[in-house]
């Protein structure tokens, strides 16, 4: 199990890093448009905002899934609270 939580883990963190730099990329696509203005501007961002950003957000999901499953098979507790005194003993 410790491997396939470590492989989970592994393409959720590659995940993440694309869906950021995607994310990125849908910023410069805007910043072109912005530059170039116009009719061609406003297909760029139409593009970018009803193709490309669902597609991005679909895979962040599913990427999202991937570690949600991975840090479940490895038994991590990342979003509870405890206090160190808790954790050493």
């Amino acid at each position: 199990m410790k491997k396939i939580a470590n492989v989970l883990l592994t393409v959720f963190s590659v995940g993440i890093i694309a869906s950021v730099l995607a994310g990125g990329l849908s910023l410069v696509g805007y910043f072109v448009a912005l530059c170039i203005g116009g009719d061609i501007a406003t297909e760029i961002c139409t593009f970018v905002f009803k193709t490309y950003l669902p597609w991005v957000i679909r895979l962040t999901a599913i990427f999202a899934g991937f570690g949600l499953v991975g840090m479940y098979l490895n038994r991590q507790k990342s979003l509870t609270v405890s206090s160190e005194a808790q954790d050493n003993k």
